[in-house]
């Protein structure tokens, strides 16, 4: 359970939230049985969309995607993996329609899918290959901001790619969460490593909206990618891993998993509601 810094009195422990972050690949849909099956529950709209692609391996890639997201939702709600239908919102992050309440977010590629769900908070998520690595590492001047760059520049070798890597999935997953897209820049925020917090989150208050809301933020290694996950909550989540492997079949043995999430306290007034004083926000990795 996290630490809880109060003005007041010990106060009780708080009920963790709920995540499930589920887990597919792509190499899965190989045969032209599975494909179908797969084909089958997408809609009319994803079909199409499937049938744009001229190579395989997005193929594979386009359909593992749309699967994962309406098998795992229907584990959570009785509704058919078929039956779901999505919208998007302005800049693009996909919801479901009509609203369930629940939320989730995906990421792809050619080695991994991962979608990440919860029942109300907002989310995002993002993974990429450790084979990204350099080839991140090479736009670092473009994508992060001084502040991590300055961070960057006084690692070396793989330990300087390993960062570039991390900071690049928790900006994606950042602005995913947040529905906004690139339409603010990922240097505009700065990911800040080591001290008491671990990784802490620090908005640019001359760049990005300070609606002060309150962000957890994850990172996991899994099959050679990392993933970073974020959620809107006052409370330390709590996460549950599940492996679709093969792609239609029941998930593999959900864990629940025990990384660190970021940051690990927050800040409680007298009346026990969660208090982000101007100056202090920062601080909690909250913008």
């Amino acid at each position: 359970m996290s630490e809880v810094v109060s003005s007041g009195s010990a106060l009780a422990p708080i009920e963790r939230t709920p995540l499930y972050l589920w887990c597919a690949y792509p190499e899965d849909v190989l045969t032209e049985a599975v494909s179908q099956a797969c084909v089958s529950m997408l809609s009319e709209d994803e079909r199409k969309r499937w049938q744009t692609f001229r190579h395989e391996r997005h193929r594979r890639e386009y359909l593992t995607t749309r699967i994962l997201v309406r098998t795992a939702l229907s584990h959570y709600h009785p509704l058919a993996p078929e039956a779901w239908r999505f919208q998007l919102n302005s800049r693009g992050k996909p919801s479901i329609h009509p609203d369930y309440g629940m939320r989730f977010n995906v990421s792809n590629s050619p080695g991994l899918v991962v979608c990440l769900i919860s029942r109300g908070p907002e989310v995002g998520v993002d993974t990429e290959p450790y084979e990204h690595k350099e080839k991140i590492a090479e736009l670092a001047n473009q994508v992060f901001s001084p502040l991590e760059l300055a961070q960057i520049y006084a690692l070396h070798g793989s330990e300087r790619l390993d960062r570039a890597l991390s900071l690049w999935t928790l900006k994606e997953a950042y602005i995913k969460a947040r529905g906004v897209g690139l339409s603010l820049g990922l240097n505009q925020f700065s990911f800040l490593f080591g001290g008491v917090g671990g990784i802490r989150l620090e908005p640019d208050p001359y760049g990005a909206d300070h609606s002060y809301r309150c962000w957890r933020y994850c990172l996991l290694e899994h099959a050679g990618h990392r993933i970073a996950l974020f959620v809107e909550s006052e409370t330390l989540p709590e996460l549950q891993l599940s492996v679709a492997w093969p792609l239609l079949t029941p998930p593999v043995r959900p864990t629940t998993c025990e990384e660190p999430w970021f940051p690990a306290s927050v800040v409680l007034d007298l009346a026990g509601r969660v208090c982000f004083a101007p100056g202090r926000a920062e601080k909690y990795g909250c913008d």
